[in-house]
């Protein structure tokens, strides 16, 4: 830091140096974030300096956050269902896992994930010191329910189902999950990071949340698909017990309690999302999923012309693109200024049909992409 600080003008023109550096989302396909909407970045610019750390001081906020998480309920079948406004998937599952640990008494706990399962349930693995077992997967890339099985032991906390994978879009078979968490008195944790705000708008019907009785907690995020603006996630559990296993004591603010992760908490971002949930409501949030399900129809439809065939039919709007030497169409396509990303096993070209694509922009990419392969 510089003894003198410099003009508001020459810093701001120095932040709009840097940020034109940034990859502009249009031109973005591998990623499950958007621009938010417009209200919330005006909500979340209202709310800059409200700390949910300390409830009491922000008695709207924290108001507004308890408003915010009975609208994710009402969506995912449960009104009653308790929580907060995290930072995203990550800090939700994190949290999810740690009270299934914490209400179960074994000196060796271990949950099971599909192979499927985000990055952040290896982060977990290493933070609450517990074994993270791996269900195999079917050939439609959601989790084998004979593989969960087979995994569970005495020492078992929680069962993990997918609605929405990160890397396929796809939802393992929740119903099938519940019925063994009931039958084996477990957690079941549902991370519906991405499909949270996609699933309950598609045509067709899937089972993967509170309406299941075996359903515990889900992750759902705000600033995916919901449009919301960066960190906001959703953690609800069906029961408030849940949440108390997660409590600390805070002697020196204005509530004895605190059952998040992080200390500090944005209200912005809370506001934000109640704001676009409040605004959109089911019926807008049900055209931007249409208008997404389009895309993606449209791209498989158009690849299919030049002989490219997805690795699964989309279930969500995320399309696994089968092509050889993957990896050098990836490179070629960014030279030409696409970012997309990969898949793992079986590698494939990762696509996202996010609100801030349009057709016009698809096509163009399409383009790209045909030229690329033919070479």
């Amino acid at each position: 830091m510089e003894e003198t600080g410099m003009e508001e003008e020459e810093v701001l023109n120095h932040l709009n140096e840097l940020y034109a550096r940034d990859t502009p989302y249009k031109r973005v396909l591998s990623s499950m974030c958007t621009y938010p909407h417009p209200i919330a970045m005006k909500a979340h610019h209202q709310f800059i300096s409200a700390n949910l750390g300390d409830p009491g001081l922000f008695a709207g906020t924290a108001e507004i956050e308890e408003k915010a998480v009975r609208l994710i309920g009402e969506m995912l079948h449960n009104p009653h269902a308790t929580g907060y406004i995290t930072t995203g998937g990550t800090e939700s599952n994190i949290q999810a896992i740690r009270a299934a640990r914490n209400s179960i008494n074994t000196k060796d706990p271990n949950i099971i994930v599909s192979a499927s399962a985000h990055f952040s349930f290896d982060k977990i693995s290493d933070l609450l010191q517990l074994e993270v077992r791996k269900a195999e997967l079917d050939d439609l890339m959601r989790a084998d329910i004979g593989s969960v099985e087979r995994l569970i032991d005495n020492n078992t906390v929680a069962l993990v189902g997918i609605a929405g994978t990160t890397e396929f879009g796809q939802i393992d078979p929740i119903r099938a999950m519940s019925d063994l968490a009931e039958e084996h008195n477990l957690f079941l944790h549902v991370d519906a990071a991405f499909g949270g705000f996609v699933i309950p708008f598609l045509d067709k019907k899937y089972d993967f949340d509170f309406a299941l009785r075996g359903v515990t907690s889900i992750t759902s995020d705000p600033h995916k698909m919901g449009l919301s603006t960066i960190p906001a996630g959703g953690l609800l559990f069906r029961e408030d017990h849940h949440l108390h296993h997660l409590q600390t004591e805070t002697p020196y603010l204005t509530r004895r309690t605190q059952h998040s992760l992080s200390g500090t908490r944005s209200g912005a971002s809370v506001a934000a999302a109640y704001a676009v949930m409040t605004h959109l409501g089911m019926k807008g949030y049900k055209k931007i999923v249409n208008n997404c399900m389009g895309l993606t129809r449209h791209l498989v439809e158009k690849t299919g012309e030049i002989g490219i065939q997805p690795i699964i039919e989309p279930v969500t709007n995320v399309v696994v693109l089968d092509i050889p030497e993957v990896s050098q169409t990836r490179e070629k396509l960014r030279q030409k200024g696409w970012m997309t990303s990969i898949t793992r096993k079986p590698p494939g070209l990762r696509l996202i049909m996010m609100p801030h694509l349009t057709e016009e922009t698809l096509d163009s990419f399409l383009n790209d992409l045909k030229t690329v392969v033919v070479q």
